[in-house]
């Protein structure tokens, strides 16, 4: 990073108010009235309709749109164990792109919690404040066992960004890659560098869209997850292969590679060795496993992604995960599955394959945008997301049965998405220059 970007994103965390996030209210409460109905005594009311029906919290509290965003921070984004206060602006960033994209409204939680049994017990305390959890920046294989317990004990979605959101926009520009390159993903190799949460998470996803296990080669720090190690978390061990290589041979006419690992680690001669129209992701952060420009040296045919924002087909969080809670929370679901995430992915690829707005190619730079080897996923700033997403979602929720209320039709609904964000755009450009101005 260099030095004049570090300064400014401190003076951007720093000024004019700290931090990314502020607590507002949508109510008046401005006179003696106001201050009868929101608190004593008229608030009494609003409270002994919940303890009669647990359900009116939805109707008159925030809870039916509020996300707890929950971290210890051992696993903060390339950063590694740097504790829970440190992965505080990170969770704050969670937060700020919750409710600019989507509307939902979050309290970022950082727990000094290790135990992953503490953890898990303190979060389960935190139901009756949210309607979701979207948990952040926890350690594998910790988090793999921390989401499944809350899953099972929990009555809302919990839901890990860190393995799922990753898992779907790549996802997507998975199916997208495949269409393009005229392959069935049952047929393809692909080779994993890096078996923490998101890697795991995804190659799990890519089994869901049809990609087999025995054609997943993943490799950790210590190398291809085989049959012989005696080191495997079960996490890792369901990808196990009966037999030992590098990562070089394990390369050789692989259809994808998919690297949350670390900096350079794949080669140009790796790259080479790889099928024809080869499929790069290469997300490690914040420097990736190969740069685009050699990525395309080595193979002009090649599809690439990274997690760059200046390089063609950024796999970013952000293009899905506001969306899969914004729909989940406006279809009440008890829980966020697998069925909701291939609908957020098929729907980003089907995006896509669609004719880009001016208004979209404006925000993103003013470079002409069309579906091909450089566009496979819609850019994060594509407004068009959440009446593509969240209508998917929602309906995969209804029909996987986790939906607890109807599904509106979606001219109502997408109607209804849009005016939301609208209005938080509206108010945070007025709040924002209030901010500047002063």
């Amino acid at each position: 990073m260099s030095n004049d970007l570090a300064e400014r994103a401190l003076r951007y965390h720093e000024h004019p108010r700290s931090g990314k996030l502020e607590v507002l209210p949508c109510k008046s409460c401005f006179s003696i009235d106001d201050l009868t109905l929101a608190y004593s005594p008229g608030v009494a009311v609003p409270c002994m309709e919940i303890a009669a029906d647990p359900r009116a919290a939805a109707k008159y509290t925030n809870r039916s749109n509020l996300v707890g965003v929950i971290s210890n921070g051992t696993a903060v984004l390339g950063l590694g164990n740097i504790g829970a206060p440190a992965a505080k602006p990170v969770m704050e960033g969670k937060g700020l792109l919750f409710k600019i994209y989507a509307d939902v409204d979050v309290f970022d939680i950082e727990l000094d919690i290790k135990k992953p049994e503490t953890l898990i017990e303190v979060i389960k305390t935190m139901e009756p404040t949210f309607g979701a959890i979207n948990l952040e920046d926890i350690k594998a294989p910790e988090c793999f066992y921390v989401e499944q317990r809350l899953r099972e004990e929990m009555n809302i979605p919990v839901f890990h960004d860190d393995q799922h959101g990753t898992a779907v926009i790549s996802g997507a520009a998975l199916l997208n890659a495949a269409h393009l390159t005229g392959r069935n993903l049952q047929d393809m190799k692909c080779v994993v560098s890096g078996a923490g949460a998101a890697g795991i998470a995804c190659a799990k996803f890519y089994m869901a869209l049809g990609v087999r296990r025995e054609n997943i080669y993943m490799f950790d720090s210590k190398g291809l997850i085989h049959v012989g190690r005696l080191d495997l978390h079960p996490t890792k061990a369901m990808f196990a292969q009966s037999e030992d290589c590098s990562l070089e041979v394990a390369l050789q006419g692989a259809d994808i590679f998919l690297g949350l690992s670390k900096k350079g680690l794949l080669s140009q001669q790796m790259v080479k060795s790889m099928a024809p129209n080869p499929i790069i992701f290469a997300c490690a952060n914040p420097d990736p496993e190969i740069t685009y420009d050699e990525a395309k040296a080595a193979r002009e045919d090649c599809i690439m992604g990274s997690g760059r924002s200046d390089w063609p087909n950024q796999v970013n969080n952000v293009s899905c995960f506001p969306y899969i809670f914004r729909a989940a929370l406006d279809m009440h679901a008890t829980t966020i599955n697998e069925a909701m995430k291939i609908a957020a992915a098929r729907a980003l690829a089907d995006l896509a394959r669609q004719e880009v707005p001016e208004e979209v190619v404006r925000l993103n730079g003013g470079t002409p945008l069309k579906f091909g080897r450089d566009y496979v996923i819609p850019k994060p700033f594509d407004p068009r997301m959440i009446e593509y997403l969240c209508p998917a979602i929602a309906e995969a929720a209804v029909i996987s049965g986790v939906a607890q209320v109807d599904l509106p039709p979606r001219d109502e609904y997408v109607a209804y998405l849009k005016q939301r964000v609208a209005r938080v755009h509206e108010r945070t450009h007025a709040l924002v220059d209030s901010y500047s101005a002063r």
